[in-house]
């Protein structure tokens, strides 16, 4: 049974596409859930025009997404987990970890689109990709940092800030002194 779908459908096909299904699932399911019509050539008419109004809504869509595109490709996003000697992090990154942090950067992105294969699970710079309009995909950048590393750097900073405070003292101490 050939029927022409109304809706995008996965794992069938795309809106006004023209497939070929069995007669059951067609009839059962298909039709009376208005997700296809039957081809005739009165419906291959009224989807030719529904195609032609379908393609002017997508191209602008396209544009819009162009940008969200753009923006998630600048986008880099940092991740500070324990670590084991071998770079071997405790627990993962996984595609919800990268939802919650997208959310707070300003993206709204259903956690279904971010296409992690495998939670990310060592430490180092990596790319996961994020489907954002049919084909269209967008590459975020993730780095994994180590949590001690980065502890180590504020106590560095924190370090530095306390000597270079002991050295003001030092020096009000000796011009009060030379003042006296």
């Amino acid at each position: 049974m050939k029927v022409i779908l109304k809706d995008n459908i996965e794992n069938l096909g795309r809106k006004g596409d023209i497939v070929e299904i069995a007669p059951g699932y067609g009839r059962n399911y298909l039709i009376p859930k208005k997700l296809a019509l039957e081809v005739s050539l009165s419906n291959m008419k009224m989807i030719e025009m529904e195609q032609q109004a379908l393609k002017k809504r997508l191209e602008k869509e396209v544009l819009s997404y162009q940008e969200l595109i753009q923006q998630l490709n600048q986008t880099t996003l940092s991740f500070v987990r324990k670590a084991g000697e071998k770079d071997i992090i405790f627990g993962s990154v996984s595609s919800s970890d990268v939802k919650e942090a997208l959310d707070k950067v300003g993206f709204e992105i259903d956690k279904k689109k971010i296409l992690l294969i495998e939670p990310i699970k060592r430490l180092g710079n990596f790319t996961v990709a994020i489907k954002v309009f049919h084909e269209q995909q967008a590459e975020v950048k993730i780095e994994v940092i180590k949590e001690e590393e980065e502890g180590k750097e504020k106590k560095k900073v924190e370090e530095e800030n306390v000597l270079e405070e002991k050295k003001e003292i030092i020096e009000s101490e000796g011009k009060e002194e030379k003042e006296k």
